[in-house]
Order: structure tokens, then sequence, then C-alpha cells
């Protein structure tokens, strides 16, 4: 949610902290604002995106910070646009996040403050001036301001006549870019990636004074020392190459991300798996119960998970919304492994569940894709998926990497509690093997894909059915079609069709089937006769000519045995980038929607 960017240097610092923004633009897109602080602040503001925002220059402007909005309190308007400012307008702040008590805040400093807009981050630069009236530095200002804030933030502050930037974080990301006599600030690493790659990640509690040439942490008033790390991603991994969209790209790079997922993991005989866990195997051996916690993408990756684990590591799997979680009942904690799926690492809701886990006891394991990131420090172990980069706010490649990745997992659980057979296992890993190339046979099918797209663009609504390891890739292929295209769309495990949906389809509502191996596709043949009889056109995405003879249009599947569910994703996927484009929508730029939710 939100993006913030800064710079300290000698180069135009106008134009980098906007270009910063440009990187950011996915992580939120109602307005935006730039402050430049020299002997004066410098702040300019608009409603919407990033490119009706001017470039300030100020001619003695050393520092600067910038802000792209995903609207929590208060409307998209210039006015609540951030940076926002003190009384003397000295002072400039950029938050993400939510100050839980900025009513309680607001009402003690109205007596004596103005507030022009409906935001709760107003409460922090006003509170920050009442601080520096005690003739405090910037530093200890901010550090009595956000001893006083209650919720999540990740903040930086400017204020003129003062050296540099002072950033805070609290549970909400913030990282620092290390270069030659400059430094960066971002909400993530997009933000400067083409300046450097060396990063600081902060932590909870944090508070950092930047300069051109150092940075200083301090931690519940101690100076502390953060690991510098070096990406192994680059500016160009973060941009187009050419594609019209984040979305596109991100869909043509599946093969070489699921390459690099199982890169290394695999034995050279194809035959076990390396994932390099240090979970006990005495412990593995001993779980009774795997409970998944995860939101959106991340939550249909974990019911693909389930149906992989219960059936080859022959141990109960729970998935569980992270918002909606709890750990109750009469589980033991110490036979009970929580595993928390996210992209980024730092989804609010999913690290409030896994640390709701940890007080409970339970051991935990996360599986996401971002080096440094907040889960990866709270967790007893971690998998990386290994995708690169993903800018797309729709998310694309992770969803593969992720079930390609628990797939391993599965194979390195079952073989450890010697609940899969050998056969078993060779055939899963061949799979994963085969997956990458699956993919690059369904990317080049691209060009019938939009034919099919284009034709059914108008249609009222599109349900999405599937079975076993079909049902996932069903509501999750729906919600890629209604994030991008704003379309109704609804996935279904396919024998509920006759509890209910069916009243909804007609000769306008185009039902998509999975009959891929995993899926029983054999009975998902008889609801699409179900459905067939009433009108509504069938789009069936098989590998077997034997398979969906009643479809008015199919998409063939490449074999790659319990693999094919998730090559018949990225068909979904290009079929909704197709029709959302045919609508002229904003495919990376969803209305209401950021790529990373860390605010609850």
């Amino acid at each position: 949610m939100c993006g913030i960017t800064g710079y300290i240097g000698s180069d135009d610092i106008g134009r980098i902290v906007h270009q910063g923004l440009k990187n950011l633009e996915y992580r939120g897109y109602d307005s935006a604002g730039i402050a430049l602080a020299g002997d004066d602040l410098t702040i300019e503001k608009t409603e919407g995106e990033v490119d009706d925002l001017t470039a300030p220059h100020a001619s003695d402007a050393t520092v600067g910070i910038g802000h792209t909005r995903w609207s929590t309190h208060g409307e998209p308007t210039e006015t609540n646009a951030h940076p926002h400012t003190d009384c003397t307008g000295d002072v400039a702040v950029v938050h993400n996040g939510i100050i839980e008590n900025y009513d309680a805040l607001k009402s003690e400093l109205q007596p004596r403050h103005v507030f022009e807009s409906e935001t709760d981050t107003e409460v922090i630069p006003h509170l920050i001036e009442q601080h520096l009236e005690d003739d405090t530095s910037l530093v200890a200002a901010v550090q009595r301001a956000t001893a006083q804030l209650e919720g999540s933030y990740a903040i930086a502050v400017t204020a003129a006549g003062h050296d540099g930037i002072v950033v805070a974080r609290e549970d909400s990301p913030l990282l620092i870019g290390h270069s030659d006599d400059t430094t960066f600030v971002g909400s993530d690493a997009t933000a400067f990636i083409e300046h450097t790659d060396r990063v600081t990640y902060l932590e909870s509690g944090d508070i950092a004074h930047l300069t051109a040439d150092s940075v200083t942490i301090y931690n519940d008033g101690e100076r502390v020392t953060r690991e510098t790390e070096t990406l192994d991603w680059d500016a160009e991994a973060a941009g187009k190459s050419g594609y019209d969209h984040y979305m596109l790209k991100e869909i043509h790079e599946q093969p070489r991300a699921l390459r690099q997922a199982i890169s290394g993991r695999i034995d050279d005989l194809g035959t076990g798996v390396d994932l390099d866990v240090a979970l006990p195997e005495e412990y593995l051996h001993s779980l009774e119960e795997i409970q998944i916690i995860a939101c959106g993408t991340s939550y249909h990756a974990g019911l693909y998970a389930k149906e992989l684990l219960e059936r080859h590591a022959d141990i109960r799997v729970t998935v569980h919304v992270a918002s909606e979680y709890e750990f109750t009942g009469d589980r033991d904690p110490w036979r009970t492994l929580v595993v928390a799926i996210t992209q980024s690492g730092e989804t609010a809701d999913t690290l409030s569940a896994l640390r709701e886990a940890k007080r409970a006891g339970a051991r935990s394991l996360a599986l996401t894709n971002t080096l440094g990131s907040t889960v990866t420090r709270e967790v007893d172990d971690t998998i990386f998926i290994r995708a690169g980069p993903e800018i797309g706010v729709a998310a694309t490649k992770t969803f593969v990497s992720q079930v390609a990745t628990a797939t391993l997992l599965a194979v390195h659980l079952g073989t450890i509690r010697n609940s899969i057979a050998r056969q078993t296992a060779d055939a899963l890993l061949e799979s994963v093997r085969d997956l990458p190339g699956a993919v690059q046979q369904i990317l080049d099918q691209e060009p019938t894909i939009k034919r099919a797209a284009q034709q059914y663009a108008d249609s009222d609504a599109f349900f999405y059915i599937g079975r076993r390891a079909g049902y996932p890739v069903a509501i999750e292929s729906a919600l890629k079609l209604k994030e991008i295209a704003y379309d109704h769309a609804e996935g279904f495990p396919a024998g509920e069709l006759k509890h209910g949906p069916l009243a909804l389809v007609t000769p306008d509502t185009p039902v998509i089937a999975l009959l891929t191996a995993g899926t029983n596709a054999e009975k998902t043949q008889n609801n699409i006769k179900e459905v067939a009889s009433r009108g509504a056109p069938t789009i069936g995405l098989t590998g077997s000519p034997d398979v969906g003879g009643d479809l008015d249009m199919s998409f063939e599947i490449p074999e790659c045995g319990l693999m094919e569910p998730v090559a018949a994703n990225v068909a979904l996927q290009l079929f909704a980038y197709h029709v959302a484009n045919e609508k002229g929508r904003p495919i990376d730029k969803p209305r209401n929607l950021a790529k990373s939710v860390t605010v609850e």
C-alpha cells in the first residue's frame, strides 16, 4: 500500500524522487507528492497519477522525499495527498500504514494546531513540530513523536534547516539504498534499483538518520547495526522490457521464474529434493497438522499446496484466510507447523496471523519471494520461491512459483515421513521439471487465446469450474479477471454448480472448465453438459483429445502430470489479460488495488 521514496545527493533531487515515484506507482496511484528541503521547504502535490505531478526544483535543496498514495483515510484529493506538513510549513512527512490513535492525538493537538486534511498522517508533522519547539534535533523529535503513535507505519521526514532525512518503521516495510555519496530510502527496492543494489532492511522499531554519506540507526534509543545486503536483481528485471504492461511481461517470464524456483533443489538423479530447510526431521515426523495462512493469490496457492501435502505427505492441512485466522481448539503447538505464504513478505494480515501462531507456541515456515522481508525475520525457517521482481498488481509468476515450490515441499515432507512412494515422488518431480517447458508452449498459443478473449470480452459474467487441483486454479483465474478486467467472475468446485450457481448460467455467461490431469476431468464433463444444455458457451483447458467433446472452444495444455492445472492457469492469465486489454482497462493499475497490502 502506498509508495515512499527519498534521495540525498548532488544530482537533480526533484527528478530523481519523481522517477522513484514512477517506479513505485504500482503501490498506489490515487495521488502523489514530493517535498524538497534546504533552507526552505518546496512541495508539489497532485490528485491522480504520478504523471500528473510536476517534479519540483529548488536550487538550495539537499534532500527530497516523495509519496504515491493508495487511500485509506480521506478521499484521493490534492489536500489529502502526501507529504503533509506542520503549521510552520517547515516539516514534511510521508507515511505508509495506519495510525490507530490518530483521533485522540488530533483532539489533543487541535487547540494549538490547524489541520488541513482528512488523513491520519497529518498528526505526525504536528507532533514533530511540538517536539522541535524544545530545541531538540529532528531525530529526537521523530523519536518522541513515534513513541506517541499506535498502529503500523513507515515514515520519512525532512525539515527545512535540518540535515538529511529521518525515517522510522513499525510493521510497514522500509529500506535504505546505499551508493557512493548518495543515500536512498524506499518502501521497496524498485524505488531506486537503477541507482544501487546495496540495501539495508530496517526492522520494526528502527529510527534512522540518513545523510548522503552516512546512516545511523537507533532502536529503543540505542544505536544498532543492520546488515547491508546485495540484491540479486537489477533495474532491467524491474522494467517492462518492451512489453505493453508489466503483467504481460511477467506472464512471459514464468518459464524462467519456474527454472529459478527449482534450480539446485532437485538432485542430479531427479529423485530427491533439497530445500535447505532446517526444521528437524524428528519434528517433521511428529507433525499432526500444517496450517497455511495467506491472502488473495497466495491463499489460492495454499489451497493447491493442501491438495499436494495431504495426498503425498500424509498430514492434515488446513488453509486459512489470514485475516480470519485464530489458533484455536485442542491443537498441540509442537505438532502444528504454520506455513505463511506471502509474495512480498510484508502482507499485514499474514504477519498478524503468524504472530498469533507463534504466541501459541507453533513453529513456522515462510514461502516468500522477498529476501530480507519481515516474514523472513519472524519465522523459524524460509523457502524462497525465487521468482524475481513482480511489479504487476495482479500476481502471475509468483503464483506458479509458489505452487512449484510447494510441490517440492510436499515431496520433501513425504520422503521424510515415509508417506510417498518412490515412483510417485519421481513422477511429481518430473512434472515440476516439465512445467517450464509446458508453460512456454502455452505462451506460444497466445494468438489463439487472444482471439478467444476478444470473442467473449463483452460477456455478462464468467464462471470457472474445476475439481481437486483444478479448483484453486478456477478461483485464482476468476480473481485475475476481476482484478484487471472489472468483470464479474467466480470460481466454483465443479460439483457445486447444481447447488445454486447454475441459476445464474445464461447464454451470456461463458463457463471455463479445468479438464487436465489432477482435476477429475471425467466428472467435470457432466457439469459441462449441464451448462451447455442451458445455452452457456463452454471453454475447456485439456491435454487429452478424449476429454471435452461438448466444448465450444478448448485450449490445449501440454502434458506435465499433476502440474497441468498450473500450466492451464497461465493460459487463463493470458485470457484475463486480453479481455482487460480489449476493454481498455489500466491493467497495471487496477482501480482500488495495490500490490503489497501492508495494512490490515
